[in-house]
């Protein structure tokens, strides 16, 4: 995927200028007067482009499987209350105007809002839907305008260019719509501004075709796609599969595959366990270097070893014994979480 830097142009540009509608598009459904929940809805009904990355199995924030989870029915789909100030949400929605005023001053091309989710033209791809920040008009190159805010750990993501779950979303866009090229404007930390292009890649799109329609496909047959080992995912098997059936065994002996993933696992656990001995002796070792030194500096960079506040919690265990009544007058349920254990015939 190509990706590259505008310089800026101060020519300023009105951005809400009337300008022709991106043609020759399939509008699935008008978002303008959609509520929160009928905008949910219509998420669920096909894979849009901030999808891609997940169904792709490629998106930092979010595991195939929650996606599917979301697409099923079974979880809702996790948006903050935009009345929260705080809340990235908030600030994303209402920033993004902002920076698309900018792309439109250092560019000088206009761009108007698309208030619909659009869907494929092709009915084997109707799946494939998208709803783009803006268009562009007055490039001849360039149709779409993706705009981005990142705060301090997003920054990060942001170093080296166009963050690789950010570009398999804009080219979802471009598979959908079947323009040529789009521009990403992304705000860093609110105050630095970057433009890059993507162009439009075909080869990039049929692996992105072939990720989702196998990914919708596990939708429709509501058979749950292959876990990775995102914090996302464990978060989904546990809300998938929440409780167990007591004493029941399922025999995974005669799957070779399954014998294969649990060898594996017992090589690893043993090898996560040697590196954490090695870590520890390592620490340790430093640590009496340290002496009562509050950080330690080396020629590639430092550790601190400092202590933590004192603080004083409330015991609990030795309230409740002292008045056991309090534990029916001030409840508190809990509802438990299934651990994982490992055994094998040499335990």
């Amino acid at each position: 995927m190509n990706s590259a830097l505008i310089q800026p142009n101060p020519i300023q540009a009105n951005i809400h200028a009337h300008c022709p509608k991106l043609t020759h598009l399939k509008r699935f459904v008008e978002t303008k007067n959609l509520s929160q929940a009928e905008w949910l809805e219509v998420r669920r009904q096909g894979v849009g482009s901030s999808d891609c990355a997940a169904a792709c199995g490629l998106n930092p924030y979010m595991s195939m499987l929650e996606l599917w989870m979301i697409k099923t029915g079974r979880i809702q789909q996790s948006i903050e209350d935009e009345s929260e100030g705080h809340a990235p949400l908030y600030w994303g929605k209402r920033l993004e105007p902002l920076v698309a005023e900018y792309y439109s001053m250092h560019t000088n091309y206009k761009v108007r809002r698309v208030n619909a989710v659009l869907q494929h033209p092709d009915p084997d791809k109707h799946f494939m839907l998208a709803n783009l920040d803006y268009s562009v008009v007055g490039d001849a190159d360039v149709q779409i305008l993706e705009c981005k805010t990142a705060g301090e750990y997003g920054a990060k993501l942001w170093r080296d260019g166009v963050p690789l779950y950010v570009l398999c979303q804009v080219q979802h866009q471009l598979a959908v719509t079947g323009k040529k090229a789009a521009h990403i404007c992304v705000l860093i930390c609110g105050h630095k501004t970057r433009i890059f292009k993507v162009t439009r890649s075909e080869s990039v799109i049929q692996h992105i075709v072939n990720a989702e329609r196998y990914f919708w496909d596990c939708v429709e047959k509501d058979t749950p796609p292959e876990a990775d080992a995102s914090e996302s995912a464990a978060k989904a098997l546990q809300l998938l599969y929440p409780e167990h059936v007591p004493l029941s065994t399922t025999d995974l002996s005669e799957d070779e595959q399954a014998n294969q993933q649990f060898e594996q696992l017992i090589r690893v656990r043993n090898q996560v366990e040697k590196h954490q001995e090695q870590f520890d002796l390592l620490k340790h070792q430093l640590q009496a270097k340290m002496q009562e030194a509050e950080r330690a500096t080396f020629k590639t960079g430092s550790v601190t070893w400092k202590k933590s506040k004192d603080s004083v919690g409330l015991d609990s265990k030795a309230l409740l014994k002292s008045h056991p009544q309090l534990l029916n007058q001030f409840p508190q349920s809990k509802t438990g979480s299934r651990r994982f254990n490992i055994y094998t015939d040499a335990d």
